[in-house]
């Protein structure tokens, strides 16, 4: 089974609680929006802890590093199988500035043409609300829990 590892940034706001989220890049995503948002993620390697992952992949795809304290919450497992495990923590960053990692991938697929993607296209800070509506509907749980646990500003 495919395993993953993410970190859930929240900060407070005058709005209350928000949750930062990212889009993934590429030709494959370019047009789905509501249900394709993510909390920052990525594979785990073999022998790699889940929380070393977790900030790996937030930085590689962000360009900022989160910090301590982390709060573990309930592992899901998304439609595809792949088991994610995430994390709450407190930060701040302005998704205008991310700087995210690139993929390289055939497009149009069979052409012999290769082109370069972010891994992450946008991201932003979202109400509770909107981020239920955006995020993948397995990953609604984590918003749920941090919410439950009023994990609000750690």
């Amino acid at each position: 089974m495919k395993q993953s590892a993410g970190i859930l940034l929240i900060r407070a706001a005058r709005v209350g609680p928000e949750f930062f989220l990212v889009h993934p890049g590429g030709p494959f995503f370019a047009k789905k929006d509501a249900g394709w948002w993510t909390v920052p993620k990525g594979e785990i390697m073999p022998g790699e802890d889940p929380l070393n992952t977790a900030i790996r992949e937030f930085e590689e795809e962000t360009g900022y590093t989160p910090a301590a304290p982390f709060t573990r919450l309930t592992s899901i497992t998304q439609k595809g199988g792949k088991q994610v495990h995430c994390w709450a923590a407190s930060g701040n960053l302005d998704p205008a500035k991310i700087v995210s990692n690139t993929f390289e991938i055939e497009w149009p697929p069979r052409s012999g043409k290769y082109k370069t993607y972010p891994e992450i296209d946008k991201a932003g800070w979202f109400t509770p609300e909107e981020a239920a509506k955006l995020i993948n509907e397995r990953q609604v749980a984590f918003l749920e829990e941090v919410l439950q646990l009023g994990l609000t500003a750690l």
